[in-house]
């Protein structure tokens, strides 16, 4: 395998930082859903542009692992999951303060590999005796609304009411962060993962298949963000908040294949 594509995978499936260029100045930390790290990788180097006496620190990584991390003390400034849920543990133990505001929403898809070894057709065939499905860990937003969407195909019409159990019965690996999953239908580890749409990027399209979620089946998963209420830097991670609903940001999030909340 090219060494240029053993980099690119081990991007996409571990949670790591973003770290502007080393200089003299204030440094805001952004906590951010790992299935952000295209949009807000590029709403941080717009943000510095603005901003030149400020660097930015981009934790990327499950949201339950970051609402834990804040829990434990991390340093961070903002905080954005993928989910309502983990917002909610984090106000509740009051580790944001301020506003909590909803600013983008995402759809689920399936991806399988580009050579589709497991010959999936259709999401009926995710039931196949033998299909190795890869899913996030239930605690893993990802993974929770990949649930409910495969309770929901059981629901309905030309979908047996097994559906999900069958489905279930083939997974093989559940991960702690969507771009996990994402690396490992890439690298042909799996047959199929269950991600979100944004995360079928330009270069990722190269190496995978989708297949749609019926919109009456699929969900609507919620991105929320808020200010923490240890930051260090509250005015700076508010301007950083007030980017993220600007114009220009929610651009963005569209660009990326996230919906705004508003049409920018």
């Amino acid at each position: 395998m090219p060494a240029a594509l053993i980099v690119l995978l081990a991007s996409l499936t571990t949670p790591h930082a973003h770290a502007a260029t080393a200089r003299p100045g204030k440094t805001l930390r952004i906590f951010a859903a790992a299935s952000l790290a295209e949009s807000f990788g590029e709403i941080v180097r717009l943000y510095e542009r603005g901003h030149p006496g400020t660097a930015v620190q981009l934790n990327l990584a499950g949201s339950q692992q970051l609402a834990v991390q804040l829990e434990q003390g991390a340093i961070a400034d903002v905080f954005a999951p993928a989910d309502e849920h983990w917002m909610a543990y984090a106000r509740d133990r009051s580790l944001v303060s301020g506003e909590v505001t909803v600013f983008a929403h995402n759809r689920l898809i399936v991806i399988v590999p580009r050579s589709n070894p497991a010959r999936v057709g259709s999401l009926r065939d995710l039931t196949r005796r033998g299909v190795k499905l890869v899913l996030g860990a239930e605690a893993v937003p990802v993974g929770r609304y990949s649930r409910d969407v495969l309770q929901n195909l059981s629901k309905a019409k030309d979908f047996p009411s097994d559906f999900a159990a069958r489905v279930l019965a083939n997974v093989v690996s559940e991960e702690e962060n969507v771009k996990s999953v994402v690396g490992k239908v890439q690298l042909g580890e799996a047959d199929a993962g269950i991600v979100y749409r944004s995360d079928v990027t330009p270069a990722l399209s190269r190496y995978v298949r989708v297949f749609e979620i019926p919109d009456s089946a699929n969900v609507l998963a919620a991105y929320a963000i808020a200010v923490t209420s240890s930051s260090r830097l509250p005015e700076e991670a508010r301007e950083f908040v007030a980017l993220v609903f600007s114009r220009a940001g929610q651009r963005i999030l569209e660009r990326r294949g996230l919906l705004p909340v508003s049409r920018p």
